[in-house]
């Protein structure tokens, strides 16, 4: 990466660091209320539909390279107005209605405001990338002032996040230029993930019908059959992935 002109060493100073904090502290908020809905959904609900989440701050230096690749004017002004990912929040769950349904438990907070929302999973990007991105504003309470932060949450599957992953690894091995036959295997893995999504949801709607006709069961049994058939199905993309199909 090329050294930064006087112009954006000016901006890597305190201008970027008060920003860089902000950014940090909007963050903490949306992760704070992710974690509350988490903690809920463990210790007062029969079901959590989070996975995982994952969390950034884009570097100084990387938001610098990001605004020079899209002719951004280097002035804190134009940055955050201009580069809306500085802060990111990654949120895997296990099932696609969990993501729609996670989103509103988020967007419907009274400080939180809704400024963009992208659903690539009701349309997927061409390359077949799935995501729910949305972008929202948080009030942060500094000494003198508040401040309303920028964050993007991403929504996916565990399968969806492990294409995208498998995606990014590709593309910086080949640095963006990827050969024509690669691009093939990942759009039909990406079919295959969405194809992945629907079964298990239809495994877990089948699980929920047979606890639903047999109370008597025992409490661990609709865990252990849901586990003991989701176990039978990795198995056999495995033996299928072995086999090269």
């Amino acid at each position: 990466m090329p050294l930064p002109s006087p112009a954006e060493r000016r901006i890597l100073g305190q201008d970027m660091t008060r920003m860089m904090m902000a950014y940090r502290f909007g963050l903490d908020e949306i992760s704070t209320k992710i974690k509350i809905l988490r903690d809920e959904f463990t210790y007062v609900h029969e079901y959590n539909p989070i996975e995982h989440v994952s969390s950034r701050v884009k570097s100084p230096a990387s938001i610098i390279e990001k605004a020079k690749r899209r002719g951004i004017e280097p002035t804190v002004e134009a940055l955050r107005r201009e580069v809306r990912d500085i802060a990111g929040i990654r949120i895997t769950c296990s099932f696609v209605p969990d993501i729609y349904t996670v989103a509103d438990l988020i967007t419907n907070q009274q400080d939180v405001t809704v400024i963009e929302v992208r659903d690539y999973i009701k349309h997927p990007k061409p390359n077949g990338y799935q995501s729910l991105h949305v972008l929202v504003e948080v009030p942060v309470f500094l000494s003198d002032r508040v401040e309303s932060v920028p964050v993007e949450i991403q929504i996916r599957t565990v399968a969806m996040d492990f294409w995208a992953s498998l995606e990014h690894k590709i593309y910086y091995k080949f640095e963006k230029d990827v050969p024509g036959d690669v691009l093939a295997e990942l759009k039909e893995a990406a079919e295959t993930a969405a194809a992945l999504d629907r079964k298990m949801l239809r495994l877990r709607e089948q699980v929920r019908y047979i606890d639903a006709a047999t109370p008597s069961l025992p409490e661990h049994s609709s865990t252990l059959a849901e586990a003991t058939t989701l176990s039978k199905l990795f198995a056999g993309l495995l033996e299928e992935t072995s086999r090269g199909e």
